[in-house]
């Protein structure tokens, strides 16, 4: 009973950081990197090509707070859950920054966001249901790729648009920081095919998020 009690607990709990999430605007307690900046001389392209980006990597984090949901949901270890659920508050400064920026550059964050969160939410379900070395495997994983995806944009990103830089610069310290943790708890190395399927799925994402 107790059990069942604690699992609808933690059902109307993700229930309310799904609406959270999509809904409302995020917070941030750290400030915003490069808020003290001032706003560049970009021209529209460059604007369109910013905001696009930021769009991506909010869907990033969109996606980031649906995983560690649903791995949370399914971790058996209470000590996992408390990481996960750590990693989660760090990755909602990350939607409020990327949010906020987006505003600034006059882009748009992506519509189908809720289709996102929803898949994300049913994969960290699952990567929980199988135990927590896996589960803390997968986080690690998810990261690393994160990561790679967050060096990319620093290449794309136009030069002088230093505030967006600065936020996607913050970020990729951030995830390596999970990913150590992750790694430090017991995670385990996930198989090169498991691996690829990732890569594969995120690429299909973020090329979407960067239009839809």
């Amino acid at each position: 009973m107790n059990n069942a009690m604690i699992n609808i607990d933690k059902l109307i709990i993700g229930f309310d950081s799904a609406l959270r999430t999509l809904f409302t605007p995020a917070h941030t307690a750290r400030p915003v990197p490069g808020n003290d900046m001032q706003e560049p001389d970009m021209t529209a392209s460059e604007k369109d090509l910013s905001a696009a980006l930021m769009r991506v990597n909010h869907v990033g984090e969109v996606c980031a707070q649906a995983l560690y949901q649903g791995q949370g949901l399914t971790a058996r270890n209470e000590m996992v859950q408390q990481k996960l659920m750590q990693a989660a508050r760090e990755e909602t400064e990350h939607l409020a920054w990327t949010e906020r920026r987006i505003e600034e550059l006059g882009g748009r964050k992506s519509l189908l966001n809720p289709l996102w969160y929803g898949g994300s939410f049913v994969i960290g379900m699952v990567a929980g249901f199988m135990g927590d070395k896996w589960n803390l495997g997968f986080l690690a994983e998810t990261e690393k790729q994160v990561g790679d995806h967050l060096a990319g944009h620093l290449q794309r990103l136009p030069q002088n648009d230093e505030k967006s830089r600065a936020i996607v610069a913050q970020m990729q310290i951030d995830e390596a920081s999970h990913a150590t943790m992750a790694l430090s708890q017991g995670g385990a190395e996930l198989p090169l095919p498991v691996k690829f399927a990732m890569k594969l799925s995120s690429k299909v994402m973020t090329q979407t998020a960067y239009w839809v």
